[in-house]
Parts: C-alpha cells; structure tokens; sequence
C-alpha cells in the first residue's frame, strides 16, 4: 500500500499541493461522478453504488480499479462514515466530532497515519483538514466560478485517496440532513 501511495505522489509534478475539482451536490446514490486534476484530466471516478441496507460509493482510479469503498455502517453511530481498502480493510472513519453553535467539528480516524481534525463549513465546501498542528488539505468553492463545484487542495505528503474518499463521506453526511 505505501508503495503505491509513493507511486502516486511520484506522477505529480512540482512540489507544491496537488489540486483537485469536485462537483457540490451531486454525491447521491446511484449516481457516478469523476474527480478532475487542475488541468482538467479525470483522475478519479466516484461510482455510486445502490445496495440495500447501505450507503456505498467506490473510489476508482481511471483504469475503474477500486482504491476505496465509503460507507455508513449497519448498526453505527449516524454521523460516521467508513474507509476501505479495495481488499476491505480500513484506511478510516470519518465522524462527527463536536457541534458547535458556529462551526462543526469531525474528524478522520486514520488506520496508517495520523489523524486529521476536520473544522469549517462542511455544507457550504470552506474547510479543512490539520494533523493537529499544521493544515494538510483545503477544500474551498472559492477557487471557482463554476456553480457548484468546488476544490480540494491536498499537501503532496498526503494521500490522495483518503482525503478526497473522507471529503465525498463529509459532503454525503452533510447533505442527507438536508
């Protein structure tokens, strides 16, 4: 697994964060929805999956390899979303952490790293992700003038795969309540 997170940090160009376009709202399922790099290339495919007792998409690079599976667990706690591995371990969990009157709070349980706490507006795509002490990912509608579409800044430290899998688990737990 590390070995493959190299790989894709190694096909980047440059130094600095890796950027990434997402559409707002259309995370539903059943639905299917690409991720785009900042030059426009489609690097991921979110494929909604339409099971019965669970909400379930799969994260898909573009050769339709699954690199994850998000989804809310049978008999969990509401607000918590899990991370697999195409091999059905955990990468996270992503949950609610704390509501506060202005700002919510979540965080993203992660099995082979650290932790990332999560604050902003979820709803409204203005948050981001630390590791406690410094900022990893930014995820912003500011970047764009396209309605409903936002961006997801990721540090190149990072892996991809589960920041943007934890980013479309925040978008869906956010706009079920809706």
């Amino acid at each position: 697994m590390r070995g493959r997170r190299q790989e894709r940090r190694d096909e980047r160009h440059g130094d600095g964060r890796v950027h990434y376009k997402m559409r707002q709202r259309l995370v539903s399922i059943g639905d299917d929805f690409w991720i785009e790099d900042d030059s426009g290339a489609r690097v991921y495919k979110v494929d909604g999956k339409a099971l019965r007792l669970r909400k379930t998409l799969i994260l898909e690079d573009t050769e339709g390899n699954k690199l994850a599976k998000i989804q809310s667990k049978v008999l969990r706690i509401k607000d918590a979303m899990e991370v697999e591995d195409a091999d059905g371990n955990r990468l996270a969990m992503v949950k609610k952490a704390l509501i506060s009157p202005l700002r919510e709070r979540w965080s993203v349980d992660v099995e082979d790293g650290p932790d990332f706490d999560i604050k902003g507006n979820i709803v409204d795509h203005e948050y981001t992700f630390t590791d406690g002490r410094t900022t990893v990912a930014t995820v912003s509608k500011q970047w764009f003038r396209v309605a409903d579409t936002y961006g997801v800044e990721i540090d190149p430290d990072q892996d991809p795969v589960i920041v943007l899998a934890a980013t479309v688990a925040l978008d869906m737990m956010a706009h079920e309540h809706r």
